[in-house]
Protein backbone atom coordinates (compact mmCIF):
# COMPACT_ATOMS: atom_id res chain seq x y z
CA UNK A 1 0.00 0.00 0.00
CA UNK A 2 1.06 3.55 -1.10
CA UNK A 3 1.51 5.46 1.97
CA UNK A 4 -0.95 8.56 1.68
CA UNK A 5 0.34 10.74 5.03
CA UNK A 6 1.76 10.61 8.78
CA UNK A 7 -0.52 11.70 11.26
CA UNK A 8 1.89 13.03 14.33
CA UNK A 9 0.07 13.07 17.69
CA UNK A 10 1.48 16.17 19.96
CA UNK A 11 -1.42 17.26 21.81
CA UNK A 12 -0.64 15.99 25.33
CA UNK A 13 1.38 17.76 28.19
CA UNK A 14 3.80 14.81 28.65
CA UNK A 15 3.29 15.54 32.86
CA UNK A 16 6.24 12.93 33.57
CA UNK A 17 8.76 15.07 31.37
CA UNK A 18 8.49 18.04 34.24
CA UNK A 19 9.83 20.43 34.49
CA UNK A 20 11.06 21.02 31.20
CA UNK A 21 7.46 20.06 30.03
CA UNK A 22 6.38 23.35 31.79
CA UNK A 23 8.52 25.20 29.73
CA UNK A 24 8.70 24.06 26.18
CA UNK A 25 6.51 21.57 24.63
CA UNK A 26 8.33 17.96 25.04
CA UNK A 27 8.37 17.46 21.26
CA UNK A 28 10.68 20.37 21.05
CA UNK A 29 13.11 18.70 23.18
CA UNK A 30 16.55 18.84 21.64
CA UNK A 31 18.53 15.54 21.77
CA UNK A 32 21.49 15.23 20.14
CA UNK A 33 21.85 18.02 18.62
CA UNK A 34 18.34 17.52 17.31
CA UNK A 35 15.12 18.76 17.75
CA UNK A 36 13.39 15.61 18.73
CA UNK A 37 10.21 15.86 16.59
CA UNK A 38 12.13 17.60 13.68
CA UNK A 39 14.20 14.98 13.60
CA UNK A 40 11.02 12.44 12.74
CA UNK A 41 9.77 14.54 10.30
CA UNK A 42 12.79 14.76 8.50
CA UNK A 43 12.59 10.57 8.27
CA UNK A 44 9.56 11.16 7.22
CA UNK A 45 9.77 13.40 4.05
CA UNK A 46 13.27 11.14 3.57
CA UNK A 47 10.28 8.40 3.29
CA UNK A 48 8.70 10.42 0.52
CA UNK A 49 5.59 10.22 2.78
CA UNK A 50 3.57 12.97 0.94
CA UNK A 51 2.05 14.87 3.58
CA UNK A 52 2.67 15.20 7.33
CA UNK A 53 0.17 16.02 9.71
CA UNK A 54 0.81 17.17 13.33
CA UNK A 55 -2.41 16.94 15.92
CA UNK A 56 -1.30 19.96 18.30
CA UNK A 57 -3.22 20.81 21.98
CA UNK A 58 -0.92 21.73 24.47
CA UNK A 59 1.66 25.02 23.92
CA UNK A 60 0.42 24.46 20.44
CA UNK A 61 1.83 28.19 19.53
CA UNK A 62 5.08 26.35 19.76
CA UNK A 63 4.58 24.29 16.62
CA UNK A 64 3.63 27.34 14.24
CA UNK A 65 6.88 27.44 12.62
CA UNK A 66 6.52 24.06 11.19
CA UNK A 67 4.22 24.96 8.79
CA UNK A 68 7.15 27.15 6.73
CA UNK A 69 9.86 25.16 7.81
CA UNK A 70 8.58 21.89 6.57
CA UNK A 71 5.12 21.93 5.10
CA UNK A 72 3.19 20.27 8.04
CA UNK A 73 0.14 20.30 8.33
CA UNK A 74 -1.59 21.58 11.33
CA UNK A 75 -4.57 20.07 13.19
CA UNK A 76 -5.70 21.40 16.84
CA UNK A 77 -7.05 18.80 19.48
CA UNK A 78 -9.40 21.17 21.48
CA UNK A 79 -10.39 18.15 24.16
CA UNK A 80 -6.68 17.36 24.96
CA UNK A 81 -6.60 18.13 28.41
CA UNK A 82 -10.23 16.54 29.06
CA UNK A 83 -9.27 12.72 26.92
CA UNK A 84 -6.70 10.80 26.22
CA UNK A 85 -5.02 10.51 22.94
CA UNK A 86 -8.15 8.99 21.45
CA UNK A 87 -9.13 12.66 20.77
CA UNK A 88 -6.14 13.05 18.89
CA UNK A 89 -7.51 10.03 16.99
CA UNK A 90 -10.88 11.96 16.44
CA UNK A 91 -9.37 15.17 15.37
CA UNK A 92 -7.67 13.41 12.26
CA UNK A 93 -10.99 11.48 11.62
CA UNK A 94 -10.98 12.98 7.83
CA UNK A 95 -7.49 12.45 6.80
CA UNK A 96 -6.92 8.90 8.14
CA UNK A 97 -6.15 6.18 5.24
CA UNK A 98 -2.97 4.61 4.46
CA UNK A 99 -1.10 6.43 7.24
CA UNK A 100 1.63 6.32 9.58
CA UNK A 101 0.19 7.21 13.22
CA UNK A 102 3.27 8.73 15.16
CA UNK A 103 4.13 10.03 18.80
CA UNK A 104 6.04 13.14 18.60
CA UNK A 105 8.21 12.16 20.99
CA UNK A 106 9.62 8.74 19.98
CA UNK A 107 13.87 8.45 19.09
CA UNK A 108 14.24 6.55 15.56
CA UNK A 109 17.85 5.34 15.75
CA UNK A 110 17.43 4.51 11.78
CA UNK A 111 14.62 6.06 9.48
CA UNK A 112 11.71 3.17 10.07
CA UNK A 113 9.59 4.94 8.00
CA UNK A 114 8.98 3.36 3.74
CA UNK A 115 6.85 4.74 0.68
CA UNK A 116 4.79 1.23 0.84
CA UNK A 117 3.66 -0.55 3.78
CA UNK A 118 2.33 -4.05 3.14
CA UNK A 119 -0.10 -4.24 6.09
CA UNK A 120 -1.18 -2.60 9.17
CA UNK A 121 1.34 -3.13 11.86
CA UNK A 122 2.66 -1.65 15.20
CA UNK A 123 5.88 -1.59 15.84
CA UNK A 124 7.94 -3.30 18.80
CA UNK A 125 10.89 -3.94 20.76
CA UNK A 126 11.62 -7.30 22.53
CA UNK A 127 11.77 -7.32 26.88
CA UNK A 128 14.34 -9.37 28.29
CA UNK A 129 12.71 -10.34 31.76
CA UNK A 130 9.93 -8.88 33.53
CA UNK A 131 8.04 -5.40 31.96
CA UNK A 132 5.31 -2.71 32.58
CA UNK A 133 4.70 -1.95 28.84
CA UNK A 134 2.03 -3.37 26.81
CA UNK A 135 2.98 -6.80 25.64
CA UNK A 136 1.60 -8.66 22.58
CA UNK A 137 1.21 -12.00 21.46
CA UNK A 138 0.90 -13.08 17.86
CA UNK A 139 -0.47 -15.75 16.28
CA UNK A 140 0.84 -18.28 13.71
CA UNK A 141 0.55 -15.47 10.41
CA UNK A 142 2.21 -12.68 12.92
CA UNK A 143 -1.32 -10.94 13.86
CA UNK A 144 -1.62 -9.26 16.97
CA UNK A 145 -4.16 -12.17 19.19
CA UNK A 146 -3.74 -10.09 22.80
CA UNK A 147 -2.25 -7.24 24.78
CA UNK A 148 -1.15 -7.15 28.50
CA UNK A 149 -0.33 -4.60 30.31
CA UNK A 150 3.18 -6.05 31.64
CA UNK A 151 4.53 -9.27 30.96
CA UNK A 152 7.38 -10.91 30.67
CA UNK A 153 10.00 -12.13 27.79
CA UNK A 154 7.73 -10.75 25.06
CA UNK A 155 7.63 -7.94 22.32
CA UNK A 156 6.39 -4.74 23.66
CA UNK A 157 3.82 -1.52 22.11
CA UNK A 158 7.40 1.10 21.00
CA UNK A 159 6.83 3.86 18.64
CA UNK A 160 4.96 4.18 15.82
CA UNK A 161 1.84 1.93 13.46
CA UNK A 162 0.64 1.71 10.47
CA UNK A 163 -2.69 2.01 9.49
CA UNK A 164 -4.06 0.58 5.88
CA UNK A 165 -7.12 2.54 4.69
CA UNK A 166 -9.57 -0.79 5.53
CA UNK A 167 -7.97 -0.63 9.17
CA UNK A 168 -8.63 3.28 9.76
CA UNK A 169 -12.14 2.70 8.29
CA UNK A 170 -12.92 -0.14 10.84
CA UNK A 171 -11.70 2.21 13.83
CA UNK A 172 -13.09 5.47 13.10
CA UNK A 173 -16.66 3.58 13.07
CA UNK A 174 -15.92 2.10 16.07
CA UNK A 175 -14.68 5.15 17.95
CA UNK A 176 -17.26 7.38 16.18
CA UNK A 177 -20.02 4.35 18.31
CA UNK A 178 -17.96 5.00 21.27
CA UNK A 179 -16.72 8.54 21.59
CA UNK A 180 -19.14 10.05 23.50
CA UNK A 181 -19.52 7.07 25.98
CA UNK A 182 -17.74 8.65 29.73
CA UNK A 183 -15.63 5.60 29.65
CA UNK A 184 -14.13 6.47 26.46
CA UNK A 185 -12.61 9.45 27.30
CA UNK A 186 -9.34 8.40 29.54
CA UNK A 187 -9.19 5.62 27.01
CA UNK A 188 -5.92 5.37 24.84
CA UNK A 189 -6.59 4.52 21.27
CA UNK A 190 -4.58 1.17 21.53
CA UNK A 191 -7.16 0.42 24.79
CA UNK A 192 -9.63 1.01 22.02
CA UNK A 193 -7.89 -1.23 19.69
CA UNK A 194 -7.16 -4.56 22.27
CA UNK A 195 -11.21 -4.55 23.11
CA UNK A 196 -12.09 -4.78 19.30
CA UNK A 197 -8.76 -7.56 17.91
CA UNK A 198 -11.08 -9.56 15.88
CA UNK A 199 -12.12 -6.34 13.86
CA UNK A 200 -8.82 -4.86 13.50
CA UNK A 201 -6.47 -7.23 12.50
CA UNK A 202 -2.83 -6.00 13.05
CA UNK A 203 0.17 -6.84 13.16
CA UNK A 204 3.52 -6.99 14.87
CA UNK A 205 6.52 -5.13 13.41
CA UNK A 206 9.69 -6.16 15.13
CA UNK A 207 12.33 -4.56 15.45
CA UNK A 208 15.92 -5.05 16.84
CA UNK A 209 17.06 -3.31 20.58
CA UNK A 210 17.88 -0.28 20.68
CA UNK A 211 16.44 1.32 17.35
CA UNK A 212 13.17 3.50 19.22
CA UNK A 213 13.84 5.43 22.05
CA UNK A 214 10.85 7.30 24.52
CA UNK A 215 11.51 9.56 27.40
CA UNK A 216 9.43 9.71 30.15
CA UNK A 217 11.50 11.53 32.56
CA UNK A 218 14.62 14.00 32.43
CA UNK A 219 16.25 11.23 34.32
CA UNK A 220 15.62 8.89 30.71
CA UNK A 221 16.65 11.64 28.79
CA UNK A 222 20.20 11.53 30.86
CA UNK A 223 20.97 8.37 30.28
CA UNK A 224 20.53 8.84 26.44
CA UNK A 225 22.20 12.50 26.09
CA UNK A 226 24.72 12.71 28.63
CA UNK A 227 24.88 16.78 27.81
CA UNK A 228 21.67 17.02 30.20
CA UNK A 229 23.24 15.82 33.25
CA UNK A 230 24.91 19.04 33.95
CA UNK A 231 22.85 21.33 31.63
CA UNK A 232 19.12 20.69 32.27
CA UNK A 233 18.23 23.75 29.77
CA UNK A 234 15.40 24.49 32.12
CA UNK A 235 15.18 27.93 33.46
CA UNK A 236 13.10 26.51 36.70
CA UNK A 237 15.15 24.04 37.07
CA UNK A 238 19.08 26.19 37.64
CA UNK A 239 16.54 28.46 40.06
CA UNK A 240 16.53 25.12 42.11
CA UNK A 241 19.83 24.70 42.12
CA UNK A 242 21.21 27.93 42.31
CA UNK A 243 18.43 28.15 45.75
CA UNK A 244 20.09 25.35 47.23
CA UNK A 245 23.63 25.31 46.05
CA UNK A 246 23.62 22.73 44.13
CA UNK A 247 24.91 21.46 40.67
CA UNK A 248 21.85 20.69 38.16
CA UNK A 249 23.50 17.18 38.10
CA UNK A 250 22.44 16.64 41.56
CA UNK A 251 19.02 16.91 41.05
CA UNK A 252 17.44 13.58 40.09
CA UNK A 253 13.86 11.59 40.57
CA UNK A 254 11.95 14.69 39.48
CA UNK A 255 8.18 14.26 38.99
CA UNK A 256 5.38 15.81 38.79
CA UNK A 257 3.09 17.52 41.10
CA UNK A 258 -0.12 19.19 40.18
CA UNK A 259 -2.56 20.68 43.28
CA UNK A 260 -1.14 18.21 45.84
CA UNK A 261 -1.24 21.81 48.19
CA UNK A 262 -2.92 24.47 45.72
CA UNK A 263 -3.57 24.45 42.08
CA UNK A 264 -0.17 25.30 40.95
CA UNK A 265 1.77 22.89 39.33
CA UNK A 266 5.14 21.94 40.28
CA UNK A 267 7.99 19.10 40.50
CA UNK A 268 9.22 17.25 43.32
CA UNK A 269 12.69 15.91 43.37
CA UNK A 270 15.62 14.44 45.47
CA UNK A 271 19.31 16.20 46.08
CA UNK A 272 21.96 15.54 48.49
CA UNK A 273 20.17 17.65 50.66
CA UNK A 274 17.18 16.04 50.79
CA UNK A 275 13.75 16.03 49.20
CA UNK A 276 11.90 19.03 48.11
CA UNK A 277 9.09 20.60 46.19
CA UNK A 278 9.30 23.65 43.87
CA UNK A 279 6.02 25.09 43.04
CA UNK A 280 6.25 27.20 39.38
CA UNK A 281 3.38 29.17 39.59
CA UNK A 282 4.35 30.86 42.77
CA UNK A 283 8.70 30.36 42.69
CA UNK A 284 8.62 28.42 45.72
CA UNK A 285 10.92 26.23 47.25
CA UNK A 286 10.08 23.41 50.24
CA UNK A 287 11.37 20.55 51.64
CA UNK A 288 8.99 17.84 51.33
Amino acid sequence: MKVENAVIMAAGTSSRFAPLSYERHKALTEVRGEILLERQIRQLLEAKVPEIFLITGYKAEQFAYLKEKYGVHLIHNPDYLCRNNNSSIHAAREILGNSYLCSSDNYFLTNPFEEEVPESYYAAEYAEGETAEWCMEEDETGRIRKVTVGGKDAWYMMGHAFWSREFSCSFLRILEEEYDRPETEGKLWEAIFLEHLEELPMKIRKYPPGQIFEFDTLDELRAFDPSYVKDTRSLLLKKAARELSLGEDEIREIRCLKGEKTDAEGFAFQCPKGAFRYWYRTGRLEQA
